[in-house]
């Protein structure tokens, strides 16, 4: 339900965005507003890990950043995916864990 007047604006939905705002709203006199610049996570290139390729080529759900040239890689620029999509980046991951570093 919209209102004109909210406790706390979370801006993205992804996976910390939306832990967030389900924490808040345990109180449920909070009012929260969630807001996210992609659309809906319910996609066939989302849910089948092969779709990742698509998703990261055409950028359906995906900002399209790059790092900085890299003088240890002949300063090539890396690819770094990261979700423009409800879910955020672990609705884009291909269902793969990659470490922190």
């Amino acid at each position: 339900m919209l209102s004109s007047e909210y406790d706390y604006i979370i801006v993205g939905a992804g996976s910390a965005g939306c832990t967030l705002a389900n924490r808040l709203t345990e109180d449920p006199d909070v009012r929260v507003l969630i807001l996210e610049a992609g659309g809906s996570d319910r996609s066939p290139l989302i849910a089948v890990p092969l779709g990742w390729g698509k998703i990261v080529q055409h950028r359906y759900f995906d900002w399209g950043y790059f790092t900085e040239p890299e003088p240890n890689l002949d300063n090539r620029e890396v690819e770094c995916a990261r979700g423009r999509v409800l879910g955020g980046c672990s609705s884009i991951n291909a269902t793969a864990y990659v470490r922190g570093h």
